[in-house]
């Protein structure tokens, strides 16, 4: 078999198994939402990053992630999701110092300026946020 048929094979199968691994990694989310398989042109994903006190208990983690399931309640979520540092080989780009990062979408602009001043998202922020010492927000536009 010659090198650039071996090389297109490998980069073929490749491809299908990051295919295959994205589909199936998607999470669902609770009704009312979108599909995370929707993120489109002009799509805002809100990206958080928590660096939770040293002291918490994990009760008290446990009572942080509600603060997630509150901000599910905001008008103009397309989709939310949460999770802990994937444990990736260290390198000098990578911070994995954070103990939670949130991911939401939302359809445009004006979805994600109704969410950053909806008295929901501004009551969960106040409630919650006894249990964070740093929080990091980056937002991006997709193109």
């Amino acid at each position: 078999m010659s090198m650039e048929r071996r090389n297109f094979l490998k980069s073929v199968t490749a491809a299908g198994l990051t295919g295959t691994l994205l589909t199936s990694c998607t999470s669902s989310v609770e009704e009312g939402t979108k599909s995370a398989n929707t993120i489109t042109n002009g799509t805002i994903l809100h990206s958080v990053y928590f660096w939770l006190k040293d002291d918490i208990t994990e009760e008290e983690e446990q009572d942080f992630l509600n603060f997630f399931e509150e901000l599910r309640k905001v008008p103009g979520v397309q989709t939310l999701q949460y999770g802990k540092p994937a444990p990736t080989n260290p390198r000098p780009v990578v911070d994995n110092s954070f103990q939670y990062n949130l991911v939401v979408t939302f359809q445009n602009m004006d979805d994600i300026n109704t969410y950053e001043t909806h008295p929901t998202h501004i009551s969960a922020a106040e409630q919650y946020s006894k249990y964070w010492t740093k929080v990091e927000v980056r937002d991006t536009i997709i193109m």
